[in-house]
């Protein structure tokens, strides 16, 4: 069974909703965070990035760049910009792009379920950016970004969800990117009751994403549960700020690689080596893969289609069938050398929200030698392989529309 429960959530009034609400911290570099916050004094990035607050000589990681996020948080609450809601409320959350809505409750859900893998992962963490967000939910005491969950659908909670987006959200914006948000608050006694009895009859959640801020949140959960002489597990710091989506409303995008150099080959050497195992042709135009097992490969201002040979497609290893694992087994490490795209300073990664222009861009202005866009990796893939107890290689998986930060925040104590 799932536990998750209800919480008294500090979020923006109506009319200042657009203006807090941020992109998560790791969408961004702090360039990029910079220039968007710059005129924005609202803005969650003065919380999740406040190192765009401090000169841009200070280390990421500085002991400054934490507290100034404790400040730009409490004075947040301070000015009245987040107040909190009387009663422990679920919200549920909508997000709306490109014509498709996906909706989601928004709660707490178990540090201890995460701790013994009731909540399941797909992926493995850096311990510098776990190191990072465990800092940043000690230092601010709250969870400033949630987690982003699936479970496998279940009508009855659709159902729930169904009558409570019938009235009018609490918020309702679109974003600068042209994504709707809308949030509503669940205070009814009766619809808490029933969410919560419905995540009982759920077996597991999921992380989808958020790995980092998931484990930096029980690691703070279990510190603060060991300091306390009077822990009984109720306490706030026991749950973590997630929102649960289900799985057949989500969509994952490709998630591409750009590799800095062919390892010594000629263009023409790396096609002779890449047709021993794929079948290669040139594309007209700009190439997008349509299914599995294709691959589009851009290099000297010409796309190509790969498509892997049947045989790499056949095993029943749920980890070894993904296409980013025969890219990477057959293309990557045994002709490019990259063997482990964890921590190669020559391959990088490009979520697909950016577009095949992007990686374009990347290898026309030298900075790249080639580009190797993927098929989608499915929401079947990746719950199969948490049901495994396998781990996903790195850069798997890219969710969109990303989960605003700011939206409702939930203190530790």
């Amino acid at each position: 069974m799932a536990t998750v429960r209800p919480f008294k959530g500090f979020r923006p009034q109506p009319q200042l909703a657009s203006l807090v609400a941020a992109k998560p911290y790791d969408v961004l570099t702090s360039e990029e965070a910079r220039a968007e916050a710059g005129n924005e004094p609202l803005s969650f990035l003065h919380v999740g990035k406040p190192e765009i607050d401090l000169p841009p000589s200070v280390d990421l990681y500085d002991d400054r760049v934490y507290l100034k996020g404790k400040e730009n948080l409490e004075r947040l609450v301070r000015e009245g910009i987040l107040r909190p809601d009387p009663d422990p409320c679920f919200y549920v959350y909508a997000q709306t792009m490109e014509g498709h809505t996906q909706y989601g409750i928004v709660g707490c859900a178990s540090v201890a379920e995460y701790l013994n893998d009731s909540i399941k992962k797909h992926e493995l963490t850096r311990k510098d950016k776990e190191d990072d967000r465990t800092k940043h939910v000690r230092v601010t005491s709250a969870h400033t970004g949630p987690i982003f969950l699936t479970y496998r659908a279940r009508p009855a909670l659709d159902a729930i969800v169904e009558k409570i987006t019938r009235y009018t959200p609490a918020n309702d914006f679109v974003a600068k990117d042209n994504i709707r948000h809308r949030l509503w608050v669940v205070s009814d006694h009766a619809d808490i009751a029933a969410i919560e009895q419905e995540f009982r009859q759920i077996p597991n959640l999921y992380v989808a994403d958020g790995h980092h801020r998931s484990a930096a949140a029980a690691r703070v959960g279990k510190e603060m549960a060991d300091a306390n002489l009077h822990h009984r597990g109720t306490e706030e710091y026991n749950f973590f700020l997630a929102v649960m989506f289900p799985h057949n409303q989500l969509r994952i995008m490709d998630y591409n690689r750009v590799v800095k150099d062919l390892n010594g080959l000629s263009p023409a050497a790396l096609l002779e080596r890449i047709r021993t195992k794929f079948d290669v042709r040139a594309a007209e135009a700009r190439a997008k893969p349509a299914r599995k097992g294709e691959y589009a490969m851009y290099m000297t201002h010409q796309w190509y289609l790969l498509t892997a040979h049947a045989e790499l497609r056949t095993t029943a290893d749920p980890v070894e069938r993904l296409d980013v694992s025969i890219l990477q087994r057959q293309l990557l490490a045994p002709i490019l050398g990259i063997e482990d795209p964890r921590t190669s300073k020559r391959i990088d990664f490009v979520g697909g929200i950016r577009g095949l222009s992007e990686l374009e861009r990347r290898v026309d202005s030298g900075e790249m030698a080639a580009a190797f866009a993927l098929f989608p990796t499915s929401i079947e893939e990746l719950l199969a392989i948490a049901d495994a107890g396998k781990i996903m290689p790195p850069k798997s998986t890219w969710f969109e529309p990303k989960l605003r930060d700011g939206m409702v925040v939930h203190f530790l104590t």
